[in-house]
């Protein structure tokens, strides 16, 4: 298993250290970089010495929202590469079309029991890490 460097957007808290309790409980080696928006996350992005194999975004977020993020990343020609997770709570059709449109990975609805979202974040954990994502 290769191990990912992840990069989660998420403005909650609660939701941040849910993924770091499941990745622990899990017991997987990957590393999680932590951005509390889209902007903060641009910044981590922009220095490009050490780009994430994959970003786990959620959609609902202040300053800029996980579309504009979307929007900006996909314009870069260096970091529109990355793999782009959408984790929301949104099931909202039109989010979901414009989503695949600006060109996203995969779009994961976060469960509310937290077995499920375990079990969730196991297999996209699982089905990443087999993908072949490092450039030669």
């Amino acid at each position: 298993m290769n191990t990912l460097n992840i990069l989660l957007i998420e403005d909650d808290m609660i939701e941040v250290m849910k993924l770091n309790r499941t990745i622990a409980k899990l017991e997987l080696p990957h590393k999680i970089t932590e951005a509390n928006n889209g902007e903060e996350a641009l910044n981590i992005l922009t220095k490009k010495e050490e780009l994430p194999d994959i970003i786990l975004l959620d959609l609902n977020m202040p300053k800029l929202n996980g579309i504009e993020f979307l929007n900006i990343l996909k314009n870069d020609e260096v970091l529109k590469y990355i793999p782009t997770i959408i984790l929301t709570t949104s099931n909202n059709q039109k989010d979901l079309l414009e989503c695949y449109k600006i060109g996203i990975a995969g779009y994961v609805l976060k469960p509310l029991k937290y077995e499920d979202y375990v079990s969730k974040i196991e297999k996209i954990m699982a089905y990443w890490s087999i993908n072949q994502l490092k450039q030669m």
